[in-house]
């Protein structure tokens, strides 16, 4: 297995009763909090109703993300492209990423929400053609120095042409993907990366096996290719230091992600609705879930089991929520930056394997502690301490007492 980066998505997904403007600060503060323990991206969303969902701008969040981190890449989680012009797209996210230094990903989507597009007239049905054509806009704009126009149905361009190319030569592309085959036939079209977000349901973790090849169908198709190491599985877990602690943690939150957000809110009622919250859990922590609400050990195991369904990956990303408090939320991130990561990428095998041959080989190292000895017979007063002591005293600690008078003769 290849080693794995590691990230995280926020919708948001923030239950309504906090300060907005003190929950976008945390929210914030969480992105620094990441760029810290090392996480290697980060990624928001544009919303604009449900009343949980609440950032109507990622780029403007990633702006000031970008000033409070320095090493986190930045991604939008998406753009959803039919609600705007494709030149003005192209103009804010060039901006950003010279704002970032380089460390912006484009990503995009037909629009998750149909209260979003009902509210500015769209239907639902033409979403995903514009969402295509604007990426292929966008692409030609970021790449090309000549002046193009474009005569579409929803859009003008004439004579149109960036002022200003991004800082990265090969900014990266990615789409958002559930269950259906589009986001990954949309992948393979443009050579973009891919968002699997319908991974944390069941359906869309039995969906995983036969997804990248979609991706790679339309990209043979188009005459483009498309990198597995580009490919995003999105995971939700609350990870704490026993599986009893990470239950009672996330359980009164994820009963009301679930119940008020998911179901109630996204699925109008159609779903599961949990009678308690120890029922919420239990079902989201199967077997057979792709979700995991206990130990780091636990996840790894996760991790590795999706790798191999799947047939491999590039990065996982944790799926924000707020189940638990902010504490324990921070503390979830904080275990899987200290244990999770490390184990998966194989970065604790050597000292393991130097640990262990420390242990196998106890006769090799025995000849330092004869060595000790032999120099001890050949003084006098080391001699004599070290018989004094016998009787109280450690091995250990009489050849150190014995060095000691040693380096006195001396």
């Amino acid at each position: 297995m290849s080693d794995k980066k590691f990230g995280a998505f926020l919708a948001p997904h923030h239950p309504i009763g906090e300060h907005p403007t003190l929950q976008l600060q945390s929210d914030l503060e969480l992105v620094t909090h990441m760029d810290r323990l090392g996480y290697d991206e980060f990624w928001c969303g544009e919303h604009h109703s449900t009343g949980w969902e609440v950032i109507a701008s990622p780029e403007l969040f990633l702006a000031a993300a970008a000033e409070r981190t320095s090493r986190i890449r930045l991604g939008t989680g998406v753009i959803s492209l039919p609600y705007h012009h494709p030149f003005m797209v192209a103009q804010r996210i060039v901006q950003l990423d010279h704002q970032s230094r380089g460390r912006f990903m484009f990503g995009s989507g037909p629009g998750a929400l149909p209260s979003d597009a009902h509210t500015i007239g769209l239907d639902p049905m033409v979403l995903r053609d514009r969402q295509d054509e604007a990426m292929g806009v966008i692409r030609t704009l970021l790449e090309s120095n000549e002046r193009i126009t474009v005569e579409s149905e929803w859009f003008t361009l004439r004579d149109a042409k960036l002022q200003l190319k991004p800082l990265q030569k090969d900014l990266e592309f990615a789409v958002a993907s559930l269950i259906s085959p589009s986001g990954m036939t949309l992948a393979g079209k443009h050579s973009a990366g891919v968002l699997s977000i319908g991974s944390t349901s069941t359906a869309g973790l039995n969906a995983l096996p036969m997804q990248w090849s979609f991706a790679e169908e339309a990209a043979e198709k188009h005459g483009k290719t498309v990198d597995r190491a580009n490919w995003r599985i999105v995971m939700n877990w609350h990870i704490a230091e026993t599986k009893d602690k990470a239950r009672e943690q996330a359980k009164h939150g994820l009963f009301r992600h679930n119940n008020d957000y998911t179901v109630g809110t996204l699925a109008a009622g159609e779903g599961t609705i949990f009678k308690t919250p120890d029922e919420a859990v239990d079902a989201m922590s199967a077997e057979s879930s792709p979700n995991v609400i206990g130990t780091p050990d636990e996840l790894v195991e996760k991790i590795l089991k999706l790798d191999e369904l799947s047939g491999g990956f590039g990065t996982v990303i944790g799926f924000v929520h707020d189940w638990a408090n902010r504490e324990d939320t921070r503390n979830s991130w904080d275990l899987v930056a200290r244990y999770v990561i490390p184990e998966v990428n194989g970065l604790l095998h050597d000292y393991r394997e130097s640990n262990k041959f420390v242990i196998e080989n106890r006769d090799t190292w025995m000849r330092a502690g004869q060595a000790i000895m032999s120099k001890i017979q050949e003084n006098k007063r080391a001699a004599e301490a070290m018989q004094g002591g016998a009787g109280s005293r450690s091995d250990t600690a009489l050849q150190a007492h014995a060095s000691s008078e040693m380096e006195k003769e001396e």
